[in-house]
């Protein structure tokens, strides 16, 4: 089972990681699609309930017959943390913040979540401010503005501005309340733990999709599935896998390659023709990224 293989915390193949990262960002671009379709027949809350539940049930399979590690009070506040912070309050209020901005506006404003954590993690977690880092992920910035300015409609208003800045805030803090867990517990046990809590916090939601569920039409359904299993239950774990191999800020200048992404599919599976400039900044935002994760030279002190 390649989950299980790939989802511990001890020496990794130098390319299990990078796997890792690429089926999260590949995932995560997904969700954006198949969001933007089911949101039409299924309510923001209700659509986070929904796929946390899926998710919930599909990490509870994959922890079966794994061991499970004692964690300290610290560990079990930061885990809630990432999951009230993350997985409820991060996917609700995106998901009702993308009904009062288009998709353009709320591209670059949720794209303020790496610069974040790249400062709280320089900051907090030590990891400080490599150059090459800063140098891509600015480049990958610009590359998300152009995007957004591409696909812009002009429709956006103010509750719906900070909807998507609480996002990508919380979703920052997350991130390095997560990096600070893993250090010594696993990424399918901790994302299994933070699905659960964010399951629990979304509850007051459950009405809602019932409602809706009643009413929406099967492929919506197969959405929410479709939500809670890949873009949640796998993706979650194998970005939780990445960070425990990598530092945070590196990582999460990573997730400056889910626009394009999202982009690329939007256009195969929805028909939504992108802009010229959208496709440049989708460009531009992939080469910051390899910019970023580049390793800077070392200098090779020569003999006098």
């Amino acid at each position: 089972n390649e989950i299980r293989q790939i989802s511990t915390n001890g020496p990794a193949s130098p390319w299990r990681p990078a796997l890792a990262v690429s089926i999260t960002v590949v995932a995560w671009a997904s969700a954006f699609v198949v969001i933007r379709y089911a949101a039409h027949d299924i309510q923001p809350g209700a659509l986070s309930l929904g796929r946390l539940l899926v998710a919930s049930l599909a990490l509870s399979l994959m922890m079966i017959g794994r061991r499970l590690v004692a964690m300290s009070v610290r560990e079990w506040a930061l885990t809630a943390v990432i999951g009230v912070a993350w997985f409820a309050v991060y996917s609700v209020a995106l998901n009702a913040g993308e009904q009062h901005v288009d998709a353009g506006t709320a591209a670059m404003l949720i794209q303020l979540a790496p610069i974040l954590i790249g400062v709280l993690a320089g900051v907090l977690l030590g990891e400080g401010f490599p150059r090459m880092l800063v140098i891509g992920g600015l480049v990958a910035f610009v590359g998300t503005l152009i995007i957004g300015i591409a696909t812009s409609t002009g429709e956006a208003d103010l509750a719906g501005v900070l909807l998507v800045l609480l996002s990508a805030t919380v979703y920052s803090i997350a991130m390095v309340a997560q990096k600070v867990v893993l250090r010594r517990v696993g990424a399918v046990q901790v994302t299994w733990l933070a699905c659960l809590i964010g399951t629990i916090a979304c509850l007051p939601f459950a009405g809602q999709l019932l409602g809706d569920l009643t009413t929406a039409p099967g492929l919506s359904i197969l959405g929410v599935v479709y939500l809670g299993l890949v873009p949640t239950a796998l993706a979650f774990s194998t970005w939780a896998y990445a960070l425990s191999h990598t530092t945070a800020g590196k990582l999460g200048v990573t997730t400056f390659a889910v626009p394009p992404i999202a982009i690329v599919l939007g256009w195969l599976l929805l028909g939504e023709v992108p802009p010229v400039l959208a496709i440049v900044g989708g460009a531009l935002s992939l080469a910051g990224v390899a910019i970023a994760r580049m390793r800077p030279r070392v200098r090779v002190a020569s003999g006098s």
